[in-house]
C-alpha cells in the first residue's frame, strides 16, 4: 500500500514537467482527427442513402410511367438509364458520387420577384411540378418552395426556370406516384435512429431526363423526339401552350395502395412553366457541359489549406438579374458562400454549405452595418487556483495581498477586504512566481503556447510592480523553449539576478540581470524533471536546484555555471526531491518521496561513509522522518521554525530549529494534499493544495476554504434564471453553485460520472446536469439532493434546455437525438413526451422558441435543424418557414443571425459556444484559442468587428449571461479556470446597473496600463 501511495505521489510530482503541454497537444490532435472521422461517416451515410433512395423510388417511376405513357417509359428508360438500372444495384466505389451536389434552387430569387414579361419567352409545361412541395437536400440543407399565388398571364417566374435545372425525383413525380411512394416506404419497418426517406438528401434528376418526361407528356401517342434549337432561335419561345385543367385532388395513401395506379385525372393536369428557350447553365460535379467545362478551365485555380478561407469570398451576389441567373454554384470544396438578394445566404464550413435565410424584417442585406458594440468587458473576479501541478506559487504581500496564478491571469487577493487586482499581460498560462526581497516587485514565468494556426509562440518571464500592476522588464523573450518552470530572485545583492530554468529537454538553467533583462550565463541543467530553483541568500554566486533524481549546486563566475552533484552517499536516493529551503543555520533542508526530510551542510563529515563527490559543498548530515507518502513543499517562518507540507498524509507539521515536531493539523481530504504554504503572521497560514483550493487558519483552529477551484477540465455552465448565481460541471464529477455577488462558492456535490451540460428549470428551484454516460440528473438547490434520475442512450449529453415557460426540457445526445420531456411539479417530474430524429450527427446546440413551440438545434456536422415539439417533435423540412421565428435564446454557434462571428480560417470547431445577452444587444463567443468574443446582435455579416478579451489559458467552453446582463460567465476547459466579467456600457434599458459592493471591486493590469 505505502508503494502505491508513493508511486501515486511521484506522478504527481512529474506532473509539472512538460509532459502535460505534450499530452494536451496531442488531445488537440486527436479531437481534429475524431472530427475528420465524424464528417467522413456523415458524408458516407448521406451517399449510402442517396443510393438506396434511386433504389427505392426509379422502379416505381418506370412502374407509373408504363401504365401511364409507355412511350415516355421507353423514353426515359433510353435516355435517364443507359446501361439499365437494377432495383439491387451493387454498392461500388463509382456508385458513391465524391461529394454532394448542390442544387441551384437555393441561390434563386423568392418566387414572384422576378418575372420575365410576355415576348421574353413563353411557358413549357412539365409534369405537374407541385408548388406547395418543397425540395430538400440534407447534404446542403436548403429548401426552395415555389410560390402558389397566381400569376398574370403570359409571365414566368424567372426563379422557376433555373430551380427546373436541379429537380429532384419528388419534384418530377406526379402527386398520386408521390404518395404512393411514402405510402409504400411507410410500410416497411424503419429504425428509430434512421430518417426517412422525404428528410433524406435527394438526387437531382438530370435534365435530360426533365425534357424526356415534358416531351412524352405532349406525345402520348408517339415516340418522344428531343427538340432542338438552333443557335439563332436560343432563348426564344416555340410556341404558345395551352392551359390544362386545374388539377385534382391527389388520392390518398389507402386509395393509392388499392389502385395501384394514378388517377385518370393525373394525366390532364396543368404543368408547371418554363423556359425552353432560355438556357440556364446546371452546374453538376460531373458535367458534360462545354460551356461549363471552358469556364471552368479559365477560372485560375485557388490553393485551399485546410483551416484557409477568405472572408471577402464568404459572400457573393450577383451584380444584376441576368447575372444572377448564370451564377455557378460553388462546390464544396471552394469555401465560398453565396448570396440570393433578398432570400438566403450560404457559407462553407469545412467544405460544407449551410444555408440560412434572411429574416423579413431586413430589407437589404447589403446595407446591414456591422459594428462594435458599446458594452464593453472588465474582469471582476477570478475563481480558482493553479494547485495540481504547479509549485511555490503562493505568496502574502506586506499589502495584505494573496499572490498566485491561475491560466493566463496573476491574481492579487486581500484576504481582509475579499477583493482582487489581476495582472494581464501574460499571453499563455503562467507556470512559475517569484517575489522579490523588496515584497514589491513579483516574476511571472509562463507557457510558450501556439497561435490560432498551431505556430509556436514565445515563452517570456514578466517582472511587475505589485502596487501598480506595471510591467517593468520582459525577460527572455525566444530563449525559452516550452515555458519557464521555475524563477528565483537573488538576495544577497538585493534582487539584482534573476535565475530561470525552462522547460525544454536539456532544462536549461539560465541567470539574468534584473535591471537589464541581459543574459549573464546558461547552461544545460538535467534531462529529468526540474522542481524547484534558489539562490543561496547569503551568496549570489551559489545556486541550487532539485527535481528528480538529483540535487546540484551550482557556481556562478565570470559568466559560467558549473554544478557538481550531491552525493547520497549511505542514505537511500529518493526517486523525487520534491522542495528545498535554506535553514537560519545556512543548512539546506531538502523534502523527497520518501517523506523524508533531508540535512546538507558544510560541516566537516566521513568522506568515506558519504562517498565521492560534493565534498566542497553540501553533503547530508542528517535524514528525518517527517510524512506518510512525499513532502510536497517545506517553508521557514520568521522565527526559524520549519513547516512541511505532505502529500498522502495531506499534513501540516511544524517543526522547531533542530527539526524537533512541535505541532501539526490535518487538511480536509476533499481540498486534497499540501501544495504550498505562506505565512499570514505568527500563527495564521495560507495552504494551497493540489485540488485548487486555497486555505485560511491556524493549527489550532483548523482551515478554511477562500479559493476554490474545479480540478479538471470544464464545459456545463449555467446561470439562474432569477439570482445572481451560476452552475458549473466538468469532468471531476463536481457539481459547483457559485455566488456572483459575493464570490464564493455555495456549495457542491459529486456525482457518480462526469457532468458535461445543464441548466436552471425556468422557476429556479431545480437544475438538470446532463452526464457523460447518458445520464442526467435533477438537483434540488436548497437540499443538493439528486429529486430526479433518467437515462437517454448511452451516449454522452451535450446539452440540456428548459423551454421558456418550464413546461419542457430537451435533451441534446451523442446518440443523434434531442429527447423532449414533459415537466410537472416544479421541475420534479419528468415524462417523455417525444424524440426528435434527423441529424446525422451528434446534438451540440439547441434553442427553444419564445412560445415554447418549435426549437432549432446544430449538430457536430454543422447542420441546422429545425423541429415542431407541439406537432410531435416533426423536423420542419422547410426551414425557410423559421426565418421570422424569436428564440428565447441564442446558443446555437450556427445561424443567420451570429454568422459573422465565424472568424476568417475558421474550420467549424474554433466556437465552442455563445450567447446571446438577454437584452439581445450583444453575443458573448468562446472559441478555441483562450478568446472571449463580444460582437454585437445580430451579426450576419462576415468580418464583424467584435471586443477580444484575454484571460484563459485553454480553450473556451462556455459562456453565460447572468439574470440580469450585469455579468458574464466564461469557463476554460483545461485551464479550469472560471472568469468573471463586469459588463460595462448601455444596456436595452438605458444603462446598466454600476452599483456594486467593495467586495466586488477590480482592477486589472490592462486598466493600470490606460
Amino acid at each position: 500500500m505505502d508503494g502505491l501511495a508513493n508511486s501515486l505521489d511521484d506522478v504527481s510530482a512529474d506532473g509539472s514537467t512538460g509532459f502535460p503541454d505534450r499530452v494536451s497537444l496531442m488531445e488537440v490532435r486527436l479531437q481534429a482527427q475524431e472530427d475528420e472521422i465524424t464528417l467522413l461517416k456523415s458524408s458516407l451515410a448521406d451517399a449510402l442513402r442517396r443510393l438506396r433512395i434511386h433504389d427505392q423510388q426509379i422502379p416505381l417511376l418506370k412502374q407509373h410511367l408504363i401504365a401511364v405513357n409507355p412511350a415516355a417509359a421507353r423514353s426515359f428508360n433510353h435516355t435517364c438509364c443507359p446501361e439499365g438500372f437494377s432495383r439491387n444495384r451493387r454498392l461500388s466505389s463509382n456508385s458513391v458520387p465524391d461529394s454532394p451536389r448542390y442544387s441551384a434552387a437555393s441561390q434563386a430569387p423568392h418566387p414572384g420577384e422576378d418575372e420575365l414579361t410576355e415576348g421574353e419567352a413563353s411557358p413549357v409545361e412539365i409534369p405537374n411540378h407541385r408548388p406547395d412541395t418543397p425540395t430538400q437536400d440534407r447534404a446542403t440543407q436548403t429548401e426552395w418552395t415555389l410560390s402558389s399565388r397566381s400569376m398574370a398571364p403570359g409571365k414566368v417566374l424567372l426563379a422557376q426556370t433555373r430551380a427546373v435545372q436541379s429537380l429532384s425525383l419528388e419534384d418530377a413525380l406526379l402527386p398520386e406516384v408521390l404518395e404512393r411512394l411514402e405510402g409504400v416506404l411507410e410500410e416497411g419497418e424503419v429504425d428509430e435512429g434512421e430518417p426517412s426517406w422525404t428528410s433524406m438528401v435527394e438526387e437531382p434528376i438530370q435534365p435530360s431526363c426533365i425534357k424526356a418526361l415534358m416531351q412524352a407528356s405532349s406525345h402520348p401517342e408517339g415516340t418522344c423526339q428531343p427538340k432542338r434549337d438552333s443557335p439563332d432561335s436560343q432563348g426564344e419561345a416555340k410556341g404558345d401552350p395551352a392551359p390544362g385543367p386545374a388539377p385534382s385532388p391527389a388520392p390518398t395513401h389507402s386509395q393509392e395502395r388499392t389502385t395501384g395506379s394514378a388517377s385518370p385525372n393525373s394525366r390532364n393536369q396543368p404543368l408547371s412553366p418554363v423556359l425552353e428557350g432560355e438556357k440556364t447553365q446546371l452546374v453538376r460535379r460531373n458535367s458534360s457541359c462545354e460551356k461549363l467545362v471552358k469556364e471552368s478551365q479559365d477560372r485560375p485555380k485557388q490553393k485551399l489549406g485546410r483551416k484557409t478561407v477568405s472572408s471577402t469570398n464568404l459572400l457573393t451576389r450577383s451584380p444584376s438579374l441576368e447575372n444572377r441567373a448564370k451564377d455557378l454554384i460553388s462546390s464544396s470544396g471552394s469555401r465560398r458562400a453565396t448570396y440570393g438578394q433578398g432570400h438566403s445566404i450560404k457559407m462553407f464550413i469545412r467544405g460544407r454549405p449551410i444555408t440560412m435565410y434572411i429574416p423579413s424584417n431586413i430589407q437589404n442585406y447589403e446595407d446591414l452595418r456591422m459594428e462594435l458594440p458599446s458594452e464593453k468587458l472588465e474582469l471582476d473576479w477570478v475563481y480558482g487556483y493553479r494547485g495540481r501541478d504547479c509549485r511555490a506559487n503562493l505568496y502574502l504581500l506586506p499589502s495584505g495581498e494573496a499572490v498566485f496564478f491561475i491560466a493566463c491571469v496573476v491574481v492579487l487577493y486581500d484576504i481582509t477586504k475579499c477583493t482582487q487586482r489581476h495582472y494581464l499581460k501574460h499571453t499563455d498560462c503562467v507556470r512559475s512566481l517569484a517575489v522579490h526581497p523588496d515584497r514589491v516587485r513579483v516574476a511571472s514565468g509562463q507557457s510558450a503556447g501556439v497561435d490560432k494556426d498551431g505556430k509556436s509562440l514565445q515563452a517570456s518571464v514578466h517582472i511587475w510592480d505589485s502596487s501598480t500592476l506595471v510591467t517593468l522588464q520582459q525577460i527572455g523573450l525566444g530563449s525559452f523553449e516550452r515555458g519557464v518552470s521555475s524563477v528565483a530572485f537573488s538576495h544577497a545583492d538585493s534582487g539584482a539576478f534573476l535565475c530561470v530554468v525552462d522547460e525544454s529537454n536539456e532544462h536549461m538553467l539560465s541567470v539574468w540581470d534584473c535591471n537589464k533583462g541581459t543574459k549573464q550565463a546558461e547552461i544545460k541543467s538535467t534531462n529529468e524533471a526540474v522542481f524547484a530553483v534558489e539562490f543561496n541568500p547569503n551568496d549570489s554566486n551559489n545556486i541550487i536546484s532539485c527535481g528528480k533524481s538529483h540535487v546540484y549546486f551550482w557556481t556562478l563566475s565570470g559568466g559560467t555555471l558549473s554544478k557538481k552533484q550531491g552525493i547520497f552517499g549511505k542514505y537511500k536516493k529518493p526517486k523525487f526531491i520534491q522542495c528545498f529551503v535554506f535553514s537560519g543555520t545556512g543548512d539546506v533542508l531538502t523534502g523527497d518521496s520518501e517523506g523524508n526530510i533531508l540535512t546538507w551542510g558544510k560541516s566537516a563529515a566521513d568522506v568515506k561513509t558519504l562517498g565521492k563527490g560534493a565534498k566542497e559543498t553540501y553533503q547530508i548530515m542528517r535524514q528525518t522522518r517527517a510524512h506518510e507518502g512525499s513532502v510536497f513543499t517545506l517553508f521557514v517562518l520568521q522565527g526559524g521554525a520549519i513547516l512541511s507540507g505532505g502529500g498522502k498524509d495531506r499534513r501540516v507539521i511544524r517543526w522547531s530549529v533542530d527539526l524537533a515536531p512541535e505541532r501539526e493539523c490535518e487538511i480536509p481530504e476533499k481540498f486534497g494534499a499540501v501544495r504550498t504554504i505562506a505565512e499570514v503572521d505568527g500563527e495564521e497560514l495560507l495552504v494551497g493544495t493540489t485540488r485548487n483550493a486555497i486555505l485560511r487558519g491556524t493549527f489550532s483552529g483548523g482551515f478554511v476554504a477562500i479559493v476554490q477551484g474545479h480540478v479538471d477540465e470544464m464545459w456545463g455552465l449555467a446561470t439562474h434564471p432569477s439570482q445572481s448565481i451560476f452552475i458549473t460541471c466538468g469532468h471531476d464529477k463536481q457539481v459547483c453553485l457559485w455566488n456572483t455577488e459575493d464570490h464564493r462558492l455555495d456549495w457542491s456535490t459529486t456525482l457518480e460520472e462526469s457532468g458535461l451540460c445543464a441548466d436552471f428549470c425556468p422557476n429556479g428551484s431545480v437544475v438538470s446536469v446532463g452526464l457523460n454516460t447518458g445520464r442526467w440528473v435533477v438537483l434540488d438547490l436548497q437540499t443538493r439532493e439528486v429529486v430526479s434520475d433518467y437515462t437517454d442512450g448511452n451516449e454522452q449529453l451535450s446539452v440540456m434546455r428548459y423551454s421558456p415557460d418550464g413546461s419542457f426540457l430537451a435533451v441534446g445526445s451523442h446518440d443523434n437525438f434531442i429527447y423532449i420531456y414533459n415537466v410537472t411539479e416544479n421541475g420534479r417530474r419528468y415524462t417523455r413526451f417525444g424524440k426528435c430524429t434527423g441529424h446525422s450527427s451528434f446534438i451540440t446546440h439547441l434553442d427553444w422558441s419564445k412560445d415554447g413551440k418549435y426549437i432549432m438545434s446544430n449538430s457536430g456536422d454543422y447542420e441546422i435543424l429545425y423541429w415542431d415539439v407541439a406537432s410531435g417533435c416533426k423536423l420542419l423540412r422547410n426551414r425557410f418557414e423559421s426565418k421570422d421565428r424569436e428564440w428565447a435564446s441564442y446558443t446555437c454557434v450556427l445561424g443567420f443571425h451570429v454568422m459573422g462571428v465565424w472568424l476568417e480560417g475558421s474550420d467549424g470547431t474554433d466556437i465552442n459556444a455563445l450567447c446571446r445577452s438577454h437584452s439581445e444587444r450583444v453575443v458573448a463567443v468562446a472559441d478555441d484559442f483562450c478568446k472571449v468574443h463580444l460582437f454585437q446582435y445580430p451579426c450576419p455579416k462576415p468580418k464583424a468587428p467584435s471586443h477580444k478579451y484575454e484571460g484563459h489559458g485553454s480553450h473556451v467552453t462556455n459562456v453565460c449571461f447572468t439574470h440580469n446582463d450585469s455579468h458574464l460567465i466564461s469557463m476554460g476547459g483545461k485551464d479550469t479556470c472560471i472568469l468573471q466579467w463586469r459588463v460595462s456600457g448601455r444596456s436595452a434599458a438605458g444603462s446598466l446597473d454600476r452599483s456594486s459592493s467593495v467586495s466586488s471591486t477590480s482592477i486589472s493590469s490592462l486598466e493600470a496600463a490606460t
